[in-house]
């Protein structure tokens, strides 16, 4: 198949419809007429030119977003075909990011759809220009005047049926949609081609066309209109691209599928994203058509094409002069347990499952510490099934999802300033934010504040970046955050001493303590639906949807119907199709889709039984970190006003006069106090401070006291509660233990026995041996495994028990992972290091670092083993 690249006009369309609207066929239809295709395919067939996937051929419904490459007369189009089922709806969102027009597919049988006015909003919020296909106009009962109406009413008044082009009506009905063509009207008495292209282009007007798909009627004729009214969008010469999809193909090589929005991109160019901080070379570029592809040398500005060769792009990221996208509207509201076979590693699996997340949108793949399991957030039933069978396919593992969930978020109902501060030994940064409660279903949107002067905009733009890249948690259940704006009010820095990281830590810890503060709220998703029931069991329905804490609106429908509209909480609603077709004996039908989230309505019950504790979530601490006598201590989260080295005024402005005069009493009587007092440090405690700082990587017993020995060393500290008082030794240096776990499990001699039979055996011997060491030395220890030839592994690290166990990304080794660890702790921690590898073992000693050889942990894990029974038998006699 040749695919032209050279054509007077090219645009991007995307076809969108509820299920079952004859999406897919219309596709065909449009293929068929350009000359693309020599015969239809269809759907039930399982021959569709667009549904190139084994499982999209047995389900007959549409999953992954394709696209197809055809001209019509002097136009180029690129048509992308969506999924229509609302479990799939995040593949089709993500593909409106890159749309230039929308063809809306509406079945002439069913009317306009819950699901359809959720594709309307969605194309209203990406600002894309709409033509309407009213498809299958062939079925007895169907009306089009009537179709027509309840378009205007539920979608758009401005939806203007083309197929009356050239009447008089037809134009009145068009100049009353813009004041400036009823200005063209009543001077001319007509509305000309180019009037008509900037109101479609503007969403001043909705083009509707009648057909039926199957039978090719009226097919041409919207063909020939989407040609005539679309006009190519103008692109600028600065490079830009919008990443809208990832995928692989059968070779399993990673595809980057992206729109040119400005200059173009060619092969062997290089692309970055400075603030994911990653450069990567295009390695080919291939412009799709079905399931095959022709490689180009270059993509101009409009195309779409797919990239080889990158490693680290992601959906909705942004390229060159490209912002990233906003968060997607439609999210997985539902969240299932993943259940494995029994020989089956959890760790193992993980890393797949990452890569299926990110070419899934509506996939959300979790680790839950807390639980030691995976769980998996997707839209609904339909994805379930789906995914079993795609994890099937691509890595052989039989799954099982456990009882679904809801995916319940929170949000704030009062403006908080949160202030988080990060100053252990040689790191510094402080941050302030000013939270507020936003819109409903505006997500989290970040913003500054902040004087250049006080901080300098490389850090700001640093904070805003690590404010969106996480999903923070709550408080209430510990779901994660949302319709909320985040604004940065003032911050500081030291030149010295401030690093990229130490930023990471202030912000998160600044978005924690403000959420510690504010009155929170627990939001659950809900559903917008439309019921349609018989008149004889409308009572039984409107009962129903009160029980099911929804609120509705009634209306007669056709042949003796009623109509409810509503909404209800997705929880109550999963199963109620199921009641409805029994108690309507099959007469009734129920439509729903998501409305987004709303205040939970048994908030106290769903937060008593999530059981969550917010200051025992050590991934996500409230508190501060300040720095004192050379060491950092930690002040919990509502006394770090106390601490803190700015001010941003905001709190200040809204406390009462009442506040502030009982405030300057308060500063008059402690002033005296207020002043630097004298205390005295004795020797063992100057040992301890130099010892931490530039003596750390001495033996012990090699500081030197000249000039000291044998006399009290006065120092001035300021008198703050929680400092070190006088003669009180500083807190020791935290211990870690890094394991090179295969360096370990092939030079023992019976792990590597094990090893050679299985060697997830071993690994896990290996941990639990572990585990009961640190359970009596009571360090950090960080058990670290080879994953570096484990192809698009990320780095993961899980928490086995008491010891962490972390799988190096691709391409990282463990030495590597170890050795970068020694290099940036050493000077906090007290780190040993547990290897045989020689050359790991010059480098780590180089960094100031303890050493234990394989032989030497093992006679370790024996003296400490002996201990413990010492000290039972101690218990015993007792």
């Amino acid at each position: 198949m040749k695919i032209t690249l050279k054509c007077k006009k090219h645009i991007c369309i995307g076809i969108l419809a509820h299920v079952d609207a004859g999406k897919t066929t219309l596709s065909e239809g449009l293929l068929y007429t350009a000359g693309t295709l020599r015969k239809m395919g269809r759907v039930d067939n399982g021959d569709a030119f667009l549904d190139t996937f084994d499982l999209e051929k047995e389900r007959g419904i549409t999953i992954f977003s394709k696209q197809a490459l055809f001209s019509w007369g002097d136009t180029q189009v690129t048509l992308l075909d969506t999924p229509g089922h609302v479990d799939f709806s995040a593949e089709m969102e993500r593909t409106l990011q890159v749309l230039d027009y929308a063809i809306l597919v509406v079945s002439g049988a069913d009317g306009v759809q819950g699901h359809t006015q959720t594709l309307w909003r969605l194309l209203e919020k990406y600002h894309i220009p709409v033509f309407l296909f009213i498809n299958k106009m062939d079925q007895q009962g169907t009306d089009r005047k009537k179709l027509l109406e309840e378009i205007k009413g539920r979608l758009n008044e401005n939806c203007t049926d083309f197929t009356e082009m050239g009447k008089d009506s037809f134009y009145e009905g068009v100049a009353l949609c813009d004041e400036r063509v009823l200005e063209e009207y009543l001077e001319t008495g007509e509305v000309g081609k180019e009037s008509l292209c900037d109101m479609i282009q503007g969403r001043k007007l909705f083009p509707c066309f009648f057909g039926a798909a199957l039978r090719m009627e009226g097919v041409e004729e919207f063909f020939d209109a989407l040609a005539e009214y679309t006009i190519t969008p103008e692109y600028g010469e600065e490079f830009g691209a919008k990443v809208f999809k990832i995928a692989r193909d059968e070779q399993g090589t990673r595809l980057t599928y992206v729109k040119v929005t400005g200059g173009s991109i060619g092969a062997r160019m290089e692309l970055a994203d400075e603030a994911a901080g990653w450069q990567e070379k295009v390695n080919q570029i291939r412009i799709y058509s079905g399931s095959k592809y022709e490689t180009v040398q270059e993509a101009g500005a409009g195309m779409i094409c797919a990239l080889t060769g990158l490693t680290e792009t992601y959906p909705g990221e942004g390229l060159g002069k490209e912002a990233m996208s906003e968060k997607p509207v439609l999210e997985p509201v539902l969240t299932y347990r993943i259940e494995f076979p029994e020989d089956c590693d959890a760790a193992v699996v993980l890393p797949k499952l990452r890569v299926l997340e990110e070419e899934e949108p509506e996939l959300h793949i979790v680790w839950n510490e807390k639980l030691q399991e995976i769980q998996a957030q997707v839209m609904g039933e339909v994805q379930i099934e789906i995914l079993k069978s795609l994890i099937f396919e691509r890595f052989g593992i039989e799954i099982e999802f456990g009882t679904g969930n809801i995916v319940y978020k929170e949000t704030i109902k009062n403006a908080v300033e949160g202030i988080g501060h990060f100053e252990p030994l040689r790191h510094y940064a402080e941050v302030h934010l000013w939270m507020e409660p936003g819109e409903p279903g505006s997500g989290i949107q970040v913003g500054a504040d902040c004087s250049e002067d006080i901080l300098d905009k490389n850090w700001q733009r640093l904070i805003l970046t690590h404010l969106l890249e996480k999903e923070h948690r709550g408080v209430l259940t510990g779901a994660a955050i949302t319709d909320m704006k985040i604004t940065l009010v003032t911050g500081r820095a030291h030149l010295k001493h401030t690093e990229g990281g130490d930023f990471r830590q202030a912000t998160y810890r600044a978005v924690r303590q403000g959420l510690m503060q504010a009155e929170s709220v627990l939001l659950e998703p809900y559903y917008e639906f439309r019921l349609e029931v018989p008149d004889s069991v409308v009572g039984r329905a409107m009962t129903d949807i009160e029980r099911m804490y929804g609120t509705f609106e009634i209306q007669q429908g056709a042949d003796g119907s009623a109509v409810l509209t509503g909404s209800a909480p997705v929880i109550t609603m999963r199963d109620y199709q199921r009641e409805v077709t029994v108690y309507t004996k099959g007469l009734g039908r129920i439509y729903c889709s998501l409305a987004g989230y709303r205040p939970c309505h048994n908030a106290e019950e769903v937060i008593r039984e999530t059981g969550y504790e917010p200051e025992r979530d050590t991934e996500n601490p409230a508190d501060s970190v300040f720095c004192a006598h050379g060491g950092g201590f930690n002040v919990s989260w509502e006394h770090v006003r106390e601490y803190m080295h700015v001010d941003s005024g905001i709190v200040m402005k809204e406390r009462t006069a009442g506040e502030k005069k009982a405030e300057e009493e308060e500063n008059e009587a402690g002033q005296a106090s207020s002043v630097q007092e004298e205390e005295w440090i004795d020797i063992e405690e100057i040992d301890e401070i130099l010892e931490r700082t530039s003596h750390a990587n001495r033996k012990r017993g090699e500081v030197s006291h000249k000039g000291i020995t044998g006399r009290k060393v006065r120092a001035l500290t300021p008198k703050v509660t929680g400092l070190s008082k006088p003669g009180k030794k500083v807190e020791k240096r935290e211990k870690y233990l890094l394991v090179d776990g295969y360096n370990i499990i092939f030079a023992w001699k019976e792990l590597s026995e094990l090893a050679k039979d299985n060697i997830e055996s071993a690994r896990g011997r290996l941990m639990d041996i572990l585990c009961n060491y640190q359970g009596f030395r009571k360090c950090h220890l960080i058990l670290v495994f080879d994953a570096y030839r484990v192809q698009n592994h990320r780095t993961e690290k899980l928490d086995y028990h008491n010891i962490h166990v972390v799988y190096t990304k691709e391409a990282e080794t463990a030495d590597q992972y170890i050795e970068k660890f020694a290099h940036e702790n050493h000077k906090k921690y007290d780190v040993t290091v547990a290897t045989s590898d020689g050359m790991e073992q010059i480098i780590i000693r180089g960094q100031g670092c303890r050493l234990l050889s394989a032989s030497d942990l093992e006679r370790e894990l024996q003296r400490a083993e002996e201990q413990m029974k010492e000290i039972m038998e101690q218990k015993k006699g007792e």
